[in-house]
């Protein structure tokens, strides 16, 4: 373990993700497909690494005086990190199996290429989507918008990107548009956005624009027929 003990959230919230969830991952009862209680093998992790006295230690919860021993907190952190990061398939109950090739269509993994850069990937026809939410969009002014590009379904993929958010609103898809060669008909938008002055450079993410749907529609307009 790379991570030195000490008895602060902070700990515990790396060690849950850098250690705890990584090792689990490579466990034989999780690479063999089978069905795991997350919390068993978590504290495994602990039992490797930290003695009782340190896994036993009390730190105070967040937003509250009560104490808390080290392994409950590592255990939350996995459970908490490995839901919103979809690492595996959730059964329920707190048992899971780590997802398999039937668990990841072939969208997903186009998508997965697309966001690496892969020229074979960007060259498929696909979506543009743009999305905000509903206390952004305006009527006609220019508001903050994501354009982003997808291979599958449109609404699988916002959805996707607005998981685990801080958002409370559910987001509103504003428009859709199928193209050929996706990833340079993107990246031509993004960029004639950005020669505008559009680009939200320190939004919570990236690909975020004031523009409209109209300014949207005209660019991808321009670049079809070019």
């Amino acid at each position: 373990m790379s991570i030195p003990f000490e008895p602060t959230r902070t700990f515990c919230y790396q060690f849950g993700r850098y250690t705890a969830l990584v090792e689990i991952q490579q466990m034989p009862e999780v690479t063999s497909g089978s069905e795991f209680r997350i919390t068993d093998l978590t504290q495994q992790v602990l039992d490797k690494y930290l003695t009782s006295e340190q896994q036993q230690a009390k730190v105070k919860k967040a937003q509250s005086d009560r104490l808390e021993p080290i392994h409950s907190i590592v255990k939350f952190f996995v459970s908490f990190i490995a839901k919103e990061q979809d690492t595996f398939i959730r059964i329920g109950n707190g048992v899971y199996r780590a997802r398999t090739a039937e668990d990841i269509s072939d969208a997903d993994l186009e998508d997965s290429a697309l966001a690496d850069g892969d020229d074979e990937a960007a060259e498929f026809e696909g979506w543009i989507y743009a999305f905000s939410f509903p206390a952004l969009v305006r009527a006609s002014d220019p508001f903050p918008i994501k354009i982003g590009k997808t291979i599958g379904l449109v609404a699988e993929r916002v959805a996707q990107q607005c998981k685990g958010s801080a958002s409370f609103d559910n987001p509103v898809i504003l428009g859709q548009w199928q193209v050929h060669r996706v990833g340079p008909t993107e990246l031509a938008a993004h960029n004639i956005l950005k020669a505008r002055g559009k680009w939200r450079e320190h939004a919570p993410g990236v690909e975020w624009f004031d523009t409209t749907i109209a300014e949207v529609q005209s660019i991808l307009d321009f670049v079809a027929n070019k």
